[in-house]
C-alpha cells in the first residue's frame, strides 16, 4: 500500500507544474487570486482565495477554482456581478476587489 501511494505521489509530481505570478492577469479572478466580493442578498463582505487541490482550508475562505463557488468567480473582473448556483440555490455576487496573497 505504501509503494501505491509513493507512485500515485510520483504521478501527481510529475505532472506538477510553476504558475508565474507576473504573468497572470492582476485584474481578473484567476487561480492564486484573493477575491472580495459583496453578497448581494444577505449585503454581507466576504472573501475567498481560488486554490488548487490539496491547498483548500474552508475555515480560511481557500476555496478549490473546481468548486461552484471557484468556477462562478474565474475569469471574472472588478465590478462584475456574477450568479453562481450552488447546491442550496442560487448567490448573487458583485466582485469588489481582486489581489494576491503574498507568497
Amino acid at each position: 500500500m505504501l509503494q501505491a501511494r509513493i507512485d500515485a505521489l510520483k504521478d501527481k509530481l510529475s505532472r506538477a507544474y510553476f504558475i508565474e505570478r507576473s504573468n497572470l492577469p492582476s485584474d481578473t479572478a484567476v487561480f492564486g487570486a484573493r477575491v472580495k466580493v459583496k453578497d448581494l442578498d444577505l449585503a454581507e463582505e466576504e472573501e475567498f482565495e481560488l486554490v488548487g487541490p490539496g491547498e483548500e482550508d474552508y475555515d480560511q475562505n481557500k476555496i478549490l477554482t473546481s468548486s461552484p463557488i471557484g468556477q462562478g468567480l474565474l475569469g471574472k473582473k472588478k465590478g462584475e456581478t456574477v450568479e453562481i448556483q450552488v447546491p442550496m440555490g442560487k448567490l448573487r455576487f458583485k466582485i469588489l476587489e481582486i489581489s494576491f496573497p503574498d507568497a
